[in-house]
């Protein structure tokens, strides 16, 4: 079988050299971006001039760390004829989200940077629901007509005939029925709105929306279209954990200015084809603001932590070397809680870790991406009564992990790195496969399958599948180069379980280079077509996404 889909792959494609890279943890330059800037850049005169912001000179650590708003409730609406997910004549409670420009400021000494939002700020308006209890939301495209970032019409779905702003919002990580999760070709232009219901059959979890647009997601995330969408039940609100003001979002993604505040995406060099491959920027935000502080009290706070970045991994932990807790991952709490010293989170995914500020009163430390300082913890002198001390629940949750015997399939997906004629340029495909080929991936409803994710590159590629939750099997490294000339998956030594704090549901996983990652997943919910795609949004812009249909049984 591998042998075959090798084959299968090559066609009119030739696989590009993959670039070294040592360990787990990405570097802040791949080999791509490095590959990229030795490259000359073309001088056309269309190209704008970028000036950029000495982010180096700024002082740290000068404005206090925002928290998204919450978004309003329009109170209790009757489901609209015919919704998908709620009875007829169903009431559900009703939101209203209105996507626009909106000035911004990332720091003090920095000038306004316009930037888009769903309300008026960046993240935007954190939506939060009870479990079971369906919502509707009604997202308003109220955007200019003209897009401010290098939009690129070789990309499938961006072509010049195609309106410049589009816009197609995905919940991530909700159990929704088809025609409203955000189809990437499901877009709404300026002056449009689309009402989805969510019917919210899932456990409490830190979900989050974002843009989904195809072939300008990450133009349009990188703009500002992202915000947290956060799911209660009964369950968690008993273990007693941090609550209200103690339990804050904490959203980071890197980001390129230039000197007068405007926000910056690099381009290839070519006007024609200004697609790049990933971006990294050197401004890491934390809820849209450059290296804030946050005052805390000296007791537990709770933080659901979202790495809305385009193609950032980051490494998670703090300048004191205190350890703190993990509860949580993408679909929600983890079994039980598991004490860290760092935490990975690749783009797209999701952790919720507890700090406790008990014994640190009057201190001040960071929380830092390896060496880089993302924000300031301030921890308040503490008053008669104000230290609480940390009560963490021994249990959270029951995860009953899913046997591999319940498995009616297993699929092979090789993650492959190419180079396309015209333009010449880098390309990911999935199972070497572009978007508008035939599904391949036709699942049946509440069926079990095992999905093997074959990384023959050396990038880490976070998967992420529409619709449902998975548990992470194992991990094996392969001889990468082996496939690739033979299409034999030749394994390097034993398999590997997952790490603690991935032994929870998820919707994203990291797959690793020369790797192969299973993940176990039960297609329940819905039928309709959905899509998995690799969370490196310039990947996914440029063709590493693929739809697959869930079906009927029989």
């Amino acid at each position: 079988m591998a042998a075959g889909l090798a084959a299968a792959q090559s066609g009119l494609l030739h696989a590009a050299a993959l670039e070294p890279q040592s360990g787990v943890a990405q570097s802040p330059m791949t080999g791509h971006e490095m590959s990229a800037m030795a490259k000359p850049l073309a001088t056309q005169a269309s190209l704008p001039v970028h000036k950029p912001l000495r982010v180096d000179r700024l002082e740290k650590f000068v404005d206090p760390m925002p928290v998204p708003p919450m978004a309003k409730s329009l109170g209790m609406r009757t489901a609209p004829a015919g919704a998908v997910g709620v009875k007829p004549g169903q009431k559900v409670e009703a939101y209203r989200l209105t996507m626009r420009q909106v000035p911004t400021k990332i720091h003090r000494d920095v000038p306004t940077t316009p930037m888009w939002s769903y309300g008026e700020t960046v993240p935007g308006p954190t939506i939060e629901v009870k479990s079971g209890q369906p919502v509707l939301i009604e997202w308003v495209n109220e955007l200019p007509q003209k897009h401010f970032l290098p939009i690129d019409h070789t990309i499938c779905g961006a072509e010049a005939s195609e309106p410049e702003v589009r816009t197609a919002v995905h919940v991530h990580g909700a159990k929704v029925p088809p025609q409203y999760d955000g189809y990437p070709e499901d877009c709404q232009t300026p002056g449009q709105r689309v009402q989805a219901i969510y019917p919210l059959n899932q456990d409490a979890a830190t979900l989050w929306y974002h843009d989904h647009a195809m072939g300008i997601e990450r133009l349009n995330q990188y703009a500002g279209l992202f915000g947290f969408f956060l799911v209660r039940d009964e369950a968690e609100r008993k273990l007693g954990l941090p609550e209200g003001a103690y339990e804050i979002p904490l959203a980071f993604a890197d980001r390129i200015f230039a000197e007068d505040g405007s926000l910056y995406y690099p381009d290839s060099g070519d006007p024609s084809a200004p697609w790049i491959p990933e971006l990294y920027g050197d401004s890491m935000m934390v809820n849209g603001k450059l290296t804030p502080y946050l005052e805390v009290e000296p007791r537990a706070y709770r933080f659901r932590m979202l790495n809305a970045s385009n193609s950032r991994t980051y490494i998670f932990s703090l300048s004191n070397k205190q350890a703190y807790w993990q509860i949580g991952t993408d679909q929600g709490l983890l079994a039980a809680p598991v004490e860290l010293k760092q935490v990975s989170l690749a783009p797209g995914e999701r952790a919720d870790v507890v700090i406790d500020f008990s014994g640190s009163a009057g201190k001040r430390f960071t929380f830092n991406n390896q060496f880089w300082e993302l924000m300031q913890f301030r921890v308040k002198e503490a008053a008669a009564g104000s230290t609480v001390a940390l009560a963490m629940p021994a249990a959270l949750r029951s995860i009953p992990r899913t046997p591999e015997l319940e498995s009616v399939r297993t699929r092979l997906m090789i993650l492959r790195e190419y180079m396309s004629r015209e333009p010449k340029r880098m390309l990911m495909l999935l199972n070497g496969t572009r978007w508008h080929e035939p599904v391949t991936e036709r699942p049946e409803l509440d069926s079990v399958e095992i999905w093997s994710f074959a990384n023959t590159t050396a990038d880490i590629h976070p998967i992420h599948l529409h619709l449902v939750r998975f548990q992470v099997l194992d991990r094996q490294s392969f001889d990468a180069d082996e496939y690739l000339l033979s299409g034999k998956l030749n394994y390097q030594g034993p398999a590997t379980a997952p790490p603690p704090g991935d032994m929870g549901w998820k919707d994203t996983v990291q797959t690793y280079p020369e790797t192969v990652t299973r993940v176990i997943v039960r297609f329940e919910g819905y039928t309709g077509r959905y899509v998995w795609h690799c969370h490196l949004l310039e990947h996914a812009a440029n063709e590493m996404m693929r739809p697959f249909e869930v079906v009927a049984k029989g």
